[in-house]
């Protein structure tokens, strides 16, 4: 009997019922993935925006710094500038049109003079130019008007800063302006050709009056920008508006394509479809996390910091604050010796610590490496300082084969008010309130005071490493224990002398023993001398000693040991060893006086 099996009717949709799920499935992936995309476009637009615009910022305040040169010279001169034309040279610019001044808003003197004739008006009365003027010179702040066409060719505006003299009762007096004219866009010209090497279309605008939400073009990239990111900055009563979109738009179609194609395989595999969009979830997660956050403190990274404090800045200008660095005592020491993993933890501790002594309000970071910064906002000095005493010498510990070793910071500290302008001020005194701490020992903590000099920092910049290997000679440190003198560091040259490869080498080959680098028949007698030395009153922990050095190869040189007792928080007492080939240095001896 033959029997005819046949697939139901209506499951034989299922395959097309399941690639059409797919196909819906993917639309709305591919909806969310391009929307994620434009945000992350936006995101990174947004923030070469803040960069640009800061750039065009500076390069625009360049003409406003050759008005203030002016304005120093006309304030030391009461009111005077001699020989004008020989002055505004050496201020001209290769972006500046001309340099002007004008008494009690007059414009009298123009260089070049050249071609700038027609320049010499009342600028307080001129339809053009008065009112934005009179605006300058009412609320003391400097203005800037255009672009506009220059009869030399080009486009330019107009910097006009309100000059202000005392008179002899000390009240402030209106002189007049001191006056330059920039060429657009030569004067930022680098900024935006920057710009647009990078892959942006921009356009520069700039208010046509103070206050006015009225923009005007200042200028732009050939292309019309279709839904910018804008910046926006003030430069004296003036505000700027720097509008920027990639070349491609916020779109990248090739991506789609690749997304889409990788979409259509991934349909005819339904479970791995789920797993990467699980992936692809979190792993957005994790970005948006690591983007603010120090991944191994669980505390705000640098870039997390800077935006709190410029929210502090802006929502907190006048509220007292006081800002800390602070660091860990010889950090590399521990890494060096107990491994990264130990120093991970003493970092992860500090961090635990920093959480348990300062309130919520306080915003921590971990700068990097083993630097630390806090802004504690609404505290004086005085309302802090005990809470940071407290803090900076608190016992800390971590765990190494089961013993806890202690560990210690070293921290500075600055007040919002006297020192500091704004809260970034903070943190450069706190900085230098820390390495004074440095230069005094360590383990201490200082608030800031005007007499401390950045300089002093220079005197830091010598690192154990450095000056282990360039040492001109062998060194290492060993535990000062007659019955265990376990060796803790050798330099590059102890390592050459051994005839081992590296550290690693050198430490199976002495079984991180100091005596194992002695020759055996000779090993009793140099540790009795060593002793017997260091016992000495007269000898003061040190020692000197002749043996012969066993090296790798079984071959014995003959050198001199200086030894110094130290004593070390980490590993109490050590010995600091300098070993010298004799034959070395007889054989200079030898040729020195030969010669």
């Amino acid at each position: 009997m033959n029997l005819k099996c046949s697939m139901p009717p209506k499951k034989k949709t299922y395959p097309a019922l399941v690639f059409l799920l797919g196909l819906l499935i993917l639309t709305v992936i591919l909806y969310q993935s391009d929307k994620d995309e434009q945000e992350h476009l936006r995101t990174i637009t947004h923030l070469n925006a803040a960069t640009y615009g800061e750039h065009l910022s500076h390069d625009i305040y360049r003409g406003i710094m050759i008005t203030d040169a002016l304005e120093d010279i006309l304030i030391s001169e009461n009111g005077k500038i001699d020989n004008f034309p020989k002055v505004a040279d050496k201020l001209m610019t290769d972006y500046t049109q001309s340099i002007q001044i004008a008494p009690n808003g007059v414009v009298t003197d123009i260089y070049p003079a050249a071609g700038n004739e027609a320049g010499k008006i009342d600028l307080l009365n001129d339809p053009a130019r008065g009112e934005i003027c009179r605006y300058g010179r009412d609320y003391k702040v400097v203005t800037l008007q255009g672009p506009f066409d220059l009869k030399q060719g080009g486009q330019g505006i107009a910097i006009r800063n309100p000059v202000y003299l005392e008179d002899t009762n000390g009240n402030s007096k209106f002189w007049g302006f001191t006056i330059t004219i920039i060429r657009v866009p030569d004067i930022f010209a680098n900024s935006v050709q920057a710009l647009t090497n990078f892959g942006y279309d921009y356009q520069l605008s700039k208010n046509i009056f103070p206050g006015s939400d009225t923009y005007e073009e200042v200028s732009s990239s050939s292309s019309a920008l279709e839904n910018p990111v804008n910046y926006t900055f003030d430069i004296g009563g003036s505000s700027f508006q720097l509008s920027v979109v990639p070349k491609h738009g916020l779109h990248n179609p090739k991506e789609l394509f690749l997304y889409t194609i990788i979409g259509l395989c991934v349909v005819l595999f339904l479970t791995g479809l789920t797993a990467v969009i699980l992936m692809v979830e979190d792993q957005k997660r994790i970005l948006q996390i690591t983007a603010t956050t120090d991944p191994l403190t669980g505390l705000l990274n640098r870039k997390g910091f800077d935006e709190q404090m410029k929210k502090v800045m802006v929502n907190h200008p006048n509220l007292p604050c006081v800002g800390v660095q602070m660091d860990i005592d010889d950090f590399k020491f521990i890494n060096d010796m107990y491994g990264h993993a130990i120093g991970d933890m003493a970092l992860q501790t500090l961090a635990q610590s920093m959480r348990n002594a300062f309130p919520k309000e306080a915003i921590l970071c971990r700068n990097g490496g083993d630097e630390f910064s806090i802004l504690w906002v609404g505290v004086t000095e005085d309302e802090a300082k005990e809470t940071i005493h407290k803090f900076t010498h608190q016992p800390r510990f971590f765990s190494y084969q089961g013993e806890q070793k202690p560990f210690y910071i070293s921290l500075g500290y600055a007040a919002h008010r006297p020192h500091g302008s704004d809260v970034v001020d903070l943190i450069r005194f706190a900085d230098v309130a820390l390495y004074e701490v440095k230069l005094h020992g360590k383990h201490n903590c200082l608030a800031y005071r005007p007499e401390y000099k950045i300089q002093h920092r220079c005197s830091l910049g010598f690192r154990l490493q450095d000056i282990s290997r360039n040492l001109p000679g062998a060194f290492l440190i060993y535990t000062a224990d007659p019955q265990n003198d376990r060796i803790l560091f050798a330099n590059h040259e102890m390592i050459e002398l051994a005839g081992c490869q590296d550290f690693d080498d050198f430490m199976e080959y002495s079984q991180q023993h100091f005596h194992h680098l002695i020759r055996p028949d000779e090993q009793a007698a140099v540790e009795a001398s060593i002793w017997k030395q260091i016992s000495s009153e007269k000898a003061g922990n040190n020692d000197y000693v002749k043996f012969h050095f066993v090296k790798k190869d079984g071959t014995c040189r003959p050198v001199l040991d200086h030894g110094r007792r130290i004593h070390n928080s980490y590993y109490g007492d050590v010995f600091y060893v300098l070993i010298m080939d004799c034959q070395l240095v007889e054989s200079y001896y030898r040729k020195s006086r030969d010669s």
